[in-house]
C-alpha cells in the first residue's frame, strides 16, 4: 500500500490496521440541482482517489432530497463530468432509493421518544433556536406522546396537512452549545414532483438526517465532507448511534477548494446564466466542469491541479493563476505549435518570388512529435502590433529601416509603409536577405525580433476569442456580486490562421506562437480559435 500523504489517508490507514474496517467505501455525493464546478473536482479527487489508493470503492451518490430544485438534466450532466475527469463509480445510488427505509427509521425514533411532530412554523423554530451564547426554547409540542407523534407523522405522510404546517424534529437538547443539536428538523412537508419518485411523497427528509442513513445503507466507511459540515458531525453521529448503526460510518472533514476571481456559488452561477451575462452553464468563462471542458482545459490538468492543491484541514484560498499555471504546463508539454495573427497587417516582400517550404517543430519539448512543412511566400500577414511608424526606444519589431526575423524563415528589412487616405497603415513593403534563412544564416545581420506570420495566399479567415475573469477582484467573498462582475470579459478579434489550424480536428488544443493556448472550433461554420489559457505565467509574479 502506498504511504499516506494526508491526514485522511492516515486515519484510514489506522482504521484498516486496527481492524475497525476491512475495506474502504467512499461516495461522491452531489445534489442534482446544478452543474458541477471546479470545487467539486476537488471532492471527486478526494473520494474517488482515496478509494482507489486503498483498493476500495467509491459510489456516485445523488443527494436528491429536495425535489423543488433537482432535475434529471443535472443528473445526466454530473455523470458526464465525472466520466470526463476519468473517474469510475462502483454503484449509482440515490437518496430516493432509500426513502422508504429513511421513513421507517423516523418512525423508530418516534416510538423511542427521540423525535416529535412540531406545529411551529419555520420562522418560529428559527426564533426559538437561541444563539451561540444563549440556549434555545423548547417547543410546546415537544412532549407529545410517541403514539400521538406517530399518528401525526403518518398523517403528514398521507397528505393531511399543508406545506409547512407541521414538521418532524429530533428530540436532542435545546441547550446544546452546538446549534445543530437543538431539536433539528428531520422531515418537512413539501409538495413537489420528484425527478424519480414523482408525486409518491409529500414529505421529505432533511439532508442532515438522510446523510448518515444513506451512508450506512451503502456501506460507506468514511464519509468525506468539506469543512462546513464539521459542526454537523455531532448530529451525523447522533443519528447513527440512536438508530443502532454497526459499523457506524465515520465523517471526516477537509478544506474545500476556494479560488480567487471565480464564482463558486450555485446561486450566483445560476444568476449569471439567467441574466444572460454568460452564454450558458458551459460558457468558457464559467468555473463549471462543463465550462472548463468547453474552454478546452484537459481533464488530466484538472486532476493534476487537484493533486497539487492537496488535502488539508485548514481553509485557504488558491490563486487562480496557480490553476492557470498547471494548465499551461500541461499544454506546453503536449500542444502542437501553430501560427495565427490577430488584427493582420499585410507584408509584401518585394524582392522575393515564388514560394518554398520551411520546417517547423511541432513541439520543441517533444522530439518524437517531429516537424512539419509551412509554405513561405511573397505575400504574408503579420500582427499589426509588430510594426510601428513611431516606435519607442529599444523596439525590436519592424519599423521603417528596421529588421526582424520571420519565424523559421528569413530576416526582412522594412522599406516602406503604405497608408490609406486616413493615414492608416494597410501594407508594409520589405526586402528579404536571401542568405539569412533559419538554420543556414550566413548574412551576418543580427535581428533581435522574431515575428510569427501566415502566408496570405493560403491562410484562413478566423475569429479569435479571448477571455478575462468573470470577477474583477481576486478576493471575492460573495458580497456586492453585481458590482464585482466583469461585464467585458469576452473579446472577439479578426485573425488570419495557417491552414494547419483549419485542418485540425475540432477541440484540438494548440499553442499559438506568441499568443497563447487555444482550442480549434467552429462558429457558424467559420474557423474559431478560443482561448484556453494565456501564454504568460503570472503565478508568483
Amino acid at each position: 500500500m502506498a504511504e499516506a500523504c494526508n491526514f485522511i489517508e492516515q486515519i484510514i490507514e489506522e482504521d484498516l490496521a486496527s481492524g475497525k474496517i476491512k475495506a474502504v467505501q467512499t461516495r461522491f455525493p452531489p445534489e442534482p440541482n446544478g452543474y458541477l464546478h471546479i470545487g467539486h473536482a476537488k471532492s471527486m479527487y478526494v473520494n474517488f482517489g482515496i478509494a482507489e489508493k486503498f483498493g476500495g470503492k467509491c459510489n456516485l451518490f445523488y443527494d436528491d432530497t429536495n425535489p423543488s430544485k433537482e432535475k434529471t438534466e443535472f443528473v445526466d450532466a454530473i455523470k458526464r463530468d465525472i466520466t470526463w475527469l476519468g473517474y469510475h463509480w462502483a454503484k449509482e445510488v440515490y437518496a430516493s432509493d432509500f426513502f422508504d427505509t429513511i421513513y421507517e427509521f423516523a418512525e423508530k425514533l418516534i416510538l423511542e421518544g427521540k423525535a416529535f411532530v412540531c406545529d411551529l412554523s419555520a420562522e418560529e423554530i428559527k426564533a426559538t433556536r437561541g444563539t451561540l451564547t444563549e440556549p434555545g426554547t423548547e417547543s410546546p409540542y415537544r412532549n407529545r406522546t410517541p403514539e400521538e407523534n406517530l399518528k401525526l407523522f403518518r398523517e403528514m405522510k398521507a397528505g393531511k396537512y399543508a406545506d409547512g404546517e407541521k414538521c418532524l424534529r429530533a428530540k436532542i437538547d435545546m441547550a446544546s452549545p452546538n446549534v445543530n443539536l437543538r431539536d433539528p428538523v428531520i422531515y418537512r412537508i413539501l409538495r413537489a414532483t420528484h425527478h424519480r419518485t414523482g408525486d409518491k411523497w409529500c414529505i421529505y427528509p432533511m439532508y442532515d438526517y438522510a446523510h448518515p442513513i444513506c451512508d450506512y445503507l451503502q456501506g460507506v466507511t468514511h464519509s468525506l465532507c468539506t469543512l462546513e459540515f464539521e459542526d454537523h458531525r455531532p448530529l451525523y453521529d447522533w443519528v447513527g448511534i440512536n438508530l443502532g448503526f454497526n459499523p457506524k460510518p465515520r465523517q471526516i472533514e477537509f478544506a474545500r477548494l476556494n479560488m480567487t476571481n471565480l464564482v463558486m456559488s450555485k446561486r450566483y452561477l445560476k444568476k449569471l446564466v439567467e441574466d444572460g451575462a454568460v452564454h450558458g452553464w458551459d460558457d468558457p468563462r464559467m468555473p463549471t466542469l462543463a465550462g472548463l471542458r468547453n474552454r478546452g482545459i484537459p481533464a488530466a490538468a484538472v486532476r493534476d491541479f487537484c493533486e497539487r492543491a492537496g488535502v488539508a484541514k485548514a481553509q485557504s484560498e488558491c490563486d487562480i493563476s496557480y490553476f492557470e499555471a498547471v494548465v499551461r504546463d500541461y499544454l506546453n508539454a503536449r500542444a502542437p505549435r501553430a501560427m495565427a495573427v490577430v488584427d493582420p497587417l499585410k507584408l509584401t516582400i518585394t524582392n522575393y518570388e515564388g514560394s518554398e517550404e520551411v520546417d517547423f517543430e511541432i513541439n520543441q519539448l517533444d522530439p518524437e512529435a517531429g516537424t512539419r512543412k509551412v509554405v513561405f511566400g511573397k505575400h504574408l500577414y503579420i500582427e499589426r502590433g509588430d510594426f510601428s511608424l513611431d516606435p519607442p526606444p529599444k523596439y525590436h519589431r519592424l519599423k521603417i529601416g528596421g529588421v526582424a526575423r520571420l519565424k523559421n524563415a528569413y530576416i526582412v528589412r522594412c522599406d516602406e509603409a503604405v497608408c490609406d487616405k486616413d493615414g492608416n497603415v494597410t501594407e508594409i513593403l520589405c526586402t528579404y536577405l536571401p542568405e539569412s534563412r533559419s538554420g543556414n544564416d550566413t548574412s551576418g545581420v543580427k535581428a533581435k525580433g522574431v515575428l510569427h506570420w501566415v502566408n496570405a495566399d493560403t491562410c484562413e479567415d478566423a475569429l479569435l476569442k479571448q477571455y478575462d475573469h468573470l470577477l474583477k477582484d481576486a478576493d471575492y467573498a460573495g458580497q456586492d456580486f453585481s458590482e464585482r462582475m466583469n461585464l467585458d470579459s469576452e473579446h472577439i478579434f479578426s485573425a488570419k490562421a495557417e491552414p494547419y489550424l483549419a485542418q485540425a480536428e475540432e477541440g484540438t488544443a494548440f499553442q499559438l506562437m506568441r499568443t497563447g493556448y487555444y482550442k480549434v472550433c467552429r462558429d457558424g461554420g467559420k474557423l474559431c480559435l478560443s482561448e484556453i489559457v494565456s501564454l504568460k505565467d503570472n503565478f508568483n509574479k
